[in-house]
């Protein structure tokens, strides 16, 4: 008998002008809590698990190994090492509270929590940096799953992959697995992923600083999210980021924390202008909202893909979220908030 779990924070990318680039893990965790007994009645499962599913998305997540995105990413890297199903008795139990398709990585919470079984599961004693790579031949946007797997606040890139590495069909090289799990023969003899897929570096942040989450009551998916944007840019619009971003990396780990600085080098012209007609009153509430109007608040931003508002703040927390959902609610959108802080760790197993 085997009892252990596995919490994974949910993330924000983007933060502004880091499109694409960085991220900060949030104290919101999904949490698997999994159990290993051989002596138990073998499941109906084909590979050996039962799962059970409680809170966010409930209603429509699949609850077999091979369909659930949680588990067929554990089954994954546990076939990439020769293990080709779960231990006999196998129980995983998911507690979810991270919204779907909201902007706060629910997808990469669950791909990182997958990776982390099959390698607990598997006892494979796989490295976090290691555990990187399988994470990232599933879900191809670094920023959501190095904040998920490392915690605090990341920047982070993917090199470029070999021809070699990019023609290997079984590895899945989308966001979300096609099905059953992969490519072409999927799992038969699926190739270890290549090694350093990404680089990251860990951000200092200042503590007086937190998040506020203000969720609309609607999904925004990462694909229609994605369609909306240029297929280029111009330089000035790339120079506005990237003259913004030099700035707010540090200017976030410096304490007392300067609105003054913080809130204009949190700016963006790469992918919030665009994604505003999938969001009603984004430009109203990025560009209003401000430090002058609302103390303690330091920059306003869209959340990965949207559409949850993301407010860094040192103070005054109800106030500038009551406003946002007051902007919301003129335009007849329902939305829940919440305050959340840096989970400095990422994602961490416990054994009991």
């Amino acid at each position: 008998m085997r009892s252990f779990e596995i919490s994974v924070p949910a993330s924000s990318a983007n933060i502004g002008p880091g499109f694409d680039v960085l991220g900060l893990a949030l104290s919101s965790f999904l949490v698997l809590k999994v159990n290993v007994d051989t002596n138990s009645p073998e499941t109906k499962d084909p590979n050996n698990c039962d799962i059970s599913y409680e809170g966010e998305g409930a209603a429509g997540v699949p609850l077999r190994s091979d369909e659930n995105l949680i588990t067929r990413t554990a089954l994954y890297v546990l076939r990439c090492n020769g293990i080709r199903t779960f231990p006999v008795g196998t129980r995983v139990h998911v507690i979810n509270p991270i919204p779907l398709g909201r902007g706060l990585g629910s997808s990469g919470a669950a791909v990182v929590a997958g990776v982390i079984l099959g390698n607990e599961l598997g006892k494979l004693g796989l490295s976090k940096e290691r555990m990187l790579d399988y994470c990232l031949m599933i879900e191809r946007h670094p920023d959501n799953i190095t904040a998920a797997m490392m915690g605090g606040f990341v920047g982070s890139f993917l090199r470029e992959l070999s021809a070699s590495d990019m023609e290997r069909v079984e590895i899945p090289l989308a966001e979300v697995l096609p099905q059953p799990a992969g490519g072409q023969n999927t799992g038969l003899v699926p190739p270890e992923p290549p090694r350093n897929i990404s680089h990251f570096i860990k951000y200092d942040w200042s503590e007086s600083v937190r998040a506020i989450a203000i969720i609309p009551d609607f999904e925004v998916s990462t694909a229609d999210s994605r369609d909306v944007l240029p297929s280029a840019y111009t330089r000035q619009d790339a120079i506005y980021n990237l003259q913004r971003l030099s700035v707010l990396t540090t200017a976030l780990s410096r304490t007392p924390p300067n609105p003054e600085l913080i809130y204009p080098a949190m700016q963006d012209k790469l992918h919030q202008p665009y994604r505003k007609i999938l969001i009603p009153g984004l430009t109203d509430i990025l560009s209003s909202v401000t430090p002058r109007t609302h103390p303690g608040l330091l920059g306003i931003c869209l959340s990965g893909a949207g559409p949850t508002i993301l407010a860094l703040a040192t103070e005054n927390f109800e106030g500038i979220a009551n406003e946002i959902l007051k902007r919301f609610t003129n335009r007849g959108i329902k939305c829940s908030w919440r305050l959340l802080d840096l989970a400095k760790d990422g994602a961490v197993v416990t054994e009991h």
